[in-house]
């Protein structure tokens, strides 16, 4: 298999732009970090000043960071075009062999990455501008927001691994800083930490990997590597197994700020957040970047024969586990972040499956609708005093004022379930439908469980949809407006901010699947991708017989078909009779509550690895700390002591006492002296 995957890597493609347009790209490039660092620098001094900053400077300062590299990202794309080029900003880091610039590479895949994170980015900065109004916190929050665009810009544009590893680790600072915004309440701390620390153990792998790539090629640079691989590859020779393992390490990392299994247990609690976080953060961007690293250096991934069939694998696994957990959830913010969990996993296996094209595209789409759902969530959350139960929300369509978000939440939910013509539906396609014709280990089998975890998000999105927005009208206050005063609560509307927000990513959600309809590589988004290092085709000739013969023809029907059947199961059990999804409850009540309980993952983590973790602290810190360390320094005081206590008689101011030391030692010397002579 590994000749075959090798074979069809044309590294050709990966030439530099003519010289003129690299100086070109680089001045573009140059500005997009730079835009979200002046309005991160501008909000955060107005955080440090006494007294609350000026109303809205903040969040214009911040959108207008965040607009003008989302202009100067299209301008970029525009440039670039289907070419790319390798520019340096600065010189960073040279020690003999190492050279580690502060530069770019810029590709269509570059583009279309800047495009989504400038992008969604202004959008959350608009919709934040509204929902954190009136909060202490918030200069502070346009500051980390904006800082974060900073890292994720860099990650983007990172043209080796350690400019990458810096982007990287400044995404993950800025993740512990927004999930733990509210840091007065104990349950979002705890959030934060979680985050940082489950993350920490796939960075530890990046780090390995980017040193083992260093050790095996002399450069982490991407193009000075991909030249090697490709030389190893024509060569013919033996991949030696310390190159092989690069993958795998770097995997760990994309699997860590990813959410997979098993690292996937900090993103549901990340919801602890703003809101907006969520959107953003975990939703839209930080998230993908295990799946940027991947498509980025597909190449490293290709040389190995087992590293992409473990990548589908795993995608695969958490896609239809996460489901299962989504299902049984009554928090919707919560139902939405193991979506995310879940369809993070579908373009991991679309990764394995050597569908890059329909990885990234749903990565592009997911964004979307993902952001729209998760916004749509914070509405509500917003209007309904912290309200986000869906058992104690019902009919909020034909509450005044919330038809906006009734809308955008339906086209949103739509697009997650992959409903026909939608944007989900054509990216969700492009996976499923390689991985039934795409030759690997199981390859058939994941794209059936594929296909059937498509059933159950459509069935678990439209739970959400039928019981909040549809309806008898019932809804109840959240936490805030407990203590008797529900019976007077009256949820406000969302202003214009939200609602035109909300607007644009429906929009989006709706027709961005047509950026990879028509001509012979997916449209305008498979031709980029085309162009970039995420290439690869199916060998020239290859045909698939019977039922496969056109996958994406029979996908689309087959994804329609299981995408309305979960619509419907969920439209008869929360909509028309819901008493009935409470009597199917009970009649599988230990399984849903295990569920409910998300499968006991976190109490297992806790059992097997917390608490022996913790039992070898507690043991080395009473053998370690306590009776060696403290008391070698305890033996270290003692033997001034003793000796003190032993010399001090000798002052004790009595001159006979002086005289006989005097004639002892006269006596000890002439003896010595008698005894050398």
């Amino acid at each position: 298999m590994l000749n075959t995957l090798a074979a069809n890597f044309d590294l050709a493609r990966l030439s530099l732009a003519p010289e003129t347009t690299a100086i070109e790209i680089g001045a573009w490039a140059g500005w997009i970090p730079l835009f979200p660092l002046l309005a991160a620098m501008a909000c955060g001094w107005m955080a440090l000043r006494s007294g609350r900053p000026a109303a809205r400077w903040p969040a214009l300062l911040c959108i207008a960071g965040l607009a003008l590299a989302f202009l100067v990202s299209v301008s970029l794309a525009i440039t670039v075009g289907h070419g790319n080029a390798q520019v340096t900003i600065f010189e960073w880091i040279r020690f003999e062999r190492l050279r580690a610039d502060f530069a770019f590479f810029v590709d269509p895949l570059t583009s279309i990455m800047l495009l989504v994170v400038t992008g969604i980015g202004t959008l959350v900065a608009i919709y934040a501008s509204e929902y954190m109004r009136g909060d202490q916190g918030y200069a502070r929050f346009f500051a980390f927001v904006s800082l974060f665009i900073v890292a994720m810009t860099t990650l983007v544009l990172a043209d080796n691994l350690i400019l990458m590893y810096l982007g990287w680790e400044g995404v993950g600072l800025c993740s512990y800083l927004l999930i733990g915004f509210y840091y007065e309440k104990p349950a979002a701390v705890a959030a934060a930490k979680k985050a940082f620390i489950v993350n920490r153990i796939g960075d530890l792998g990046f780090a390995l990997g980017i040193c083992l790539a260093y050790l095996q090629f002399g450069s982490v640079e991407f193009a000075a590597i991909f030249e090697q691989v490709e030389a190893l590859r024509t060569s013919g020779a033996e991949i030696p197994t310390a190159i092989e393992a690069i993958p795998f390490l770097l995997m760990l990392g994309a699997f860590g700020k990813s959410a997979q299994l098993p690292l996937y247990v900090w993103l549901p609690d990340a919801m602890e957040g703003p809101t907006p976080v969520s959107a953003l953060i975990h939703a839209a961007t930080m998230v993908t970047a295990g799946v940027y690293l991947i498509a980025r250096a597909l190449p490293l991934f290709l040389i190995s024969e087992y590293a992409l069939p473990t990548v589908a694998w795993v995608g695969c696994l958490t896609a239809i586990f996460s489901a299962t957990i989504g299902m049984a959830q009554y928090d919707i913010k919560r139902i939405f972040a193991y979506s995310t969990v879940s369809q993070l996993g579908y373009m991991f296996m679309g990764l394995g499956v050597l569908s890059s094209v329909g990885a990234t595209f749903h990565l592009f789409t997911h964004a979307f609708f993902k952001a729209a759902l998760f916004l749509g969530c914070g509405a509500v959350m917003h209007g309904f005093a912290g309200q986000l139960d869906l058992r104690r929300l019902s009919g909020l369509s034909r509450v005044h004022g919330w038809q906006v978000v009734t809308g955008s939440m339906l086209v949103a939910c739509l697009a997650l379930a992959g409903f026909p013509l939608t944007s989900g539906f054509f990216s969700k396609d492009m996976i499923l439908a390689e991985a039934f014709v795409t030759d690997g280990p199981g390859y058939r089998a994941i794209g059936w469980i594929g296909l059937f975890t498509a059933g159950l998000t459509a069935y678990y999105t439209f739970r959400v949809f039928f019981r909040v927005f549809l309806g008898p009208v019932h809804y109840a206050p959240g936490e805030e407006q407990h203590g008797g005063h529900g019976d007077h609560f009256h949820p406000h509307a969302p202003g214009p901010a939200i609602n035109v927000v909300l607007i644009v990513l429906g929009l989006g959600a709706i027709f961005a699947g047509w950026a990879a309809v028509g001509g012979g590589h997916h449209g305008w988004f498979g031709s980029m991708i085309h162009h970039s290092t995420a290439a690869y085709e199916a060998p020239a000739g290859a045909a698939h017989g019977g039922f496969f013969s056109n996958p994406h023809q029979w996908m689309m029907l087959a994804s329609s078909v299981v995408g309305l059947l979960g619509i419907g199961a969920a439209a008869y059990l929360h909509l028309y009779n819901r008493a009935a999804a409470e009597r199917l409850r009970r009649s599988i009540l230990p399984v849903a509550r295990l569920a409910e309980n998300k499968w006991c993952v976190d109490e297992g983590y806790d059992l097997l690895i917390r608490r022996p973790l913790r039992f070898i602290g507690h043991v080395c810190y009473a053998l370690g700390d306590t009776l060696i360390i403290n008391g070698l320094v305890a033996l270290g005081g003692a033997v001034p002591r003793l000796i003190g206590a032993a010399v001090r008689p000798m002052q004790s101011g009595r001159l006979q006492g002086y005289g006989l030391g005097m004639a002892g030692g006269l006596a000890t010397i002439i003896i010595i002296v008698w005894v050398m002579l």
